[in-house]
């Protein structure tokens, strides 16, 4: 296979075992992991090398477990970010309805750390990624402007057309091409897909009172409101509501906006005022029927798209790129294919387990917490002073936000034996 190692050589060629379409986080994420475990690979990303080279601000801000930090510390990228870019999430306080009464409140307590996690900008995430690729130029090629026009997924091998009439063969290819993912469609892999029928709105404000470092999830009637602390006095806005209603508020002046903002924060935060620009995203959640078919793996969100609410999107992302690496480099000690199907399986079985309890949780909780009836505003409210009152279920959910063991399963079976 022909493939450039990186995009500042002399575009020599290398021999990659595998492929890898899309240069997102999880995709170049995944190739570190790999060049790591002495695996080369090659990315292919449809979209420019100067958009990897200096990803745009997109206005999205990563939430980070404790785990998917460790991550990110074992693939040198934490280490990358400069200090100023990382912003410590220590409370959350959800809000339900009106939004005027105590909310149910989450810190660290008892896991023996001072933070739930840590906030990033998916930009910086994106160039320390990328950063991290280029330290690994020897295993590692990046080709961009390179789009996938077919796939063959064969016994011996898997194949990737371009859209340029060029041919790549490895031993697997691994698609980390989004929630709607091409490779995943190609591969006849289907999807549960939720369209949630909304849009979030994101956008960073800055506010006359300090947010402590305490992240408010308001579950407002007809919209969802969340504010991620930033660094100084500044904070990341998460708005969610029907995506119609979004539409026509995105053409508001900031004055407007931003007076509508203060006024359903019921002066939580102060004064506030915009900084930069509004971004809007269609909300759908996928989940992919299968993670691996022969010769082919699925990691990030072509595996696992994400409801925002719960803050589990990339962090499972980084969970399957560990997972995966560390059962490839296994498989290469042992001299095996690293296409070879029971590894590909274990890599299925695994990441199914550490995710689909929790998708399909957060789908639970953002349909009981959007519904406007009687009976499900009386049973959210419940919900949450059930919370407020049971130290072992507030305890099981704030496991979860902190990445720690055990997990929320664990957490309630305890619960029930008690």
């Amino acid at each position: 296979m022909q493939a450039t190692r990186t995009p500042q050589d002399d575009h020599a060629p290398t021999s990659a075992q595998v492929l890898i379409v899309g240069a997102g986080p999880a995709g170049l994420s995944m190739a570190c992991a790999l060049a790591d475990a002495g695996i080369s690979s090659c990315v292919l990303e449809a979209s420019s090398l100067a958009a990897l080279q200096d990803p745009a601000e997109d206005g999205r801000e990563i939430a980070l477990t404790h785990k998917g930090i460790k991550v990110l510390q074992g693939l040198g990228q934490w280490q990358d970010l400069p200090a100023a870019e990382i912003a410590p999430l220590r409370r959350a306080h959800v809000f339900d309805g009106d939004g005027l009464g105590d909310p149910l409140a989450f810190d660290a307590q008892g896991s023996g750390r001072e933070v739930l996690g840590q906030l990033v900008s998916n930009h910086w995430l994106r160039r320390v990624a990328y950063q991290g690729a280029l330290k690994r130029a020897a295993l590692i090629s990046i080709r961009a402007d390179s789009r996938v026009a077919g796939i063959e997924l064969g016994a011996q091998a898997a194949s990737v057309s371009l859209a340029s009439g060029e041919r790549l063969t490895a031993q697997l290819l691994i698609a980390a091409d989004s929630r709607f993912s091409n490779i995943r469609r190609q591969a006849g892999i289907g999807v549960e897909m939720r369209d949630f029928g909304r849009s979030v709105i994101v956008c960073r404000i800055q506010h006359s009172q300090p947010n402590q470092g305490i992240a408010l999830e308001c579950f407002h009637y007809g919209h969802t409101l969340a504010i991620l602390p930033l660094n100084g006095d500044c904070s990341s806005l998460v708005l969610t509501l029907p995506a119609d209603r979004a539409t026509a508020m995105m053409a508001w002046d900031d004055a407007q906006f931003t007076q509508w903002v203060e006024t359903e924060l019921r002066g939580r935060l102060g004064e506030i005022a915009s900084l930069g620009a509004r971004h809007l995203y269609p909300l759908v959640a996928t989940y992919a029927h299968r993670f691996a078919a022969q010769r082919l793996a699925l990691i990030g969100d072509a595996a696992v798209g994400m409801h925002p609410v719960t803050a589990h999107g990339y962090n499972f992302g980084l969970y399957g790129v560990e997972l995966l690496a560390g059962l490839l480099g296994a498989a290469k000690k042992a001299g095996q294919d690293l296409g070879e199907s029971a590894t590909l399986e274990r890599y299925a079985s695994a990441h199914r387990r550490n995710t689909w309890a929790i998708y399909q949780g957060t789908n639970a909780v953002v349909k009981l917490f959007t519904d406007e009836r009687q009976a499900a505003r009386l049973l959210r409210r419940g919900v949450l002073q059930m919370a407020q009152h049971l130290p072992p279920l507030k305890a099981a959910i704030s496991a979860q936000l902190t990445g720690r063991r055990p997990g929320l399963l664990g957490q309630f079976q305890s619960l029930m034996r008690g």
